[in-house]
């Protein structure tokens, strides 16, 4: 992330310390996680300790101190999900991206994650790509899905 888009970020937030949350949101937005000059930039501009700034980016999930795919998938492995065959479609997914849960693939096409619910129980078993939810999946529409984000 260049630095100029840093500072306009900060910028849009009038350099106020209360924002800096909105702040990483944003840079997290544009870049898929948190670059750490872009930390060191904010802390420069907010007068926020860069540990500060850290110790935030580390508290919430959201927030990536690693490069993150373009598409984020998301495994529900709640236990309506769970025995509705989960563990299959997160194995397929595991087969066919090469990466395990909380790994990004190294084209920084694809990050995987599992939760424990999506709040979509009826559907299992549950896969969310970029926030676009797929119920009812089989190894076979896995496929189909993924090869649709290429």
């Amino acid at each position: 992330m260049d630095k100029e888009r840093v500072e306009q970020i900060i910028e849009r937030h009038q350099a106020e310390p209360s924002s800096l949350i909105q702040i990483l949101l944003d840079i997290q937005s544009e870049h898929n996680w948190l670059p750490k000059e872009a930390l060191e930039r904010v802390s420069r501009k907010l007068d926020v300790p860069l540990a500060r700034i850290q110790h935030i980016a580390t508290f919430y999930k959201a927030f990536s101190l690693v490069p993150k795919g373009r598409h984020g998938i998301h495994i529900c492995m709640g236990t309506a999900c769970h025995v509705r065959g989960s563990t299959r479609i997160l194995s397929k997914v595991k087969e066919l991206t090469g990466i395990n849960p909380g790994e990004t693939d190294i084209d920084l096409k694809f990050s995987l994650e599992t939760v424990n619910c999506l709040g979509c129980c009826a559907l299992g078993p549950v896969m969310e790509i970029d926030g676009k939810t797929y119920g009812k999946m089989t190894t076979a529409e896995t496929e189909e899905v993924l090869k649709s984000y290429e």
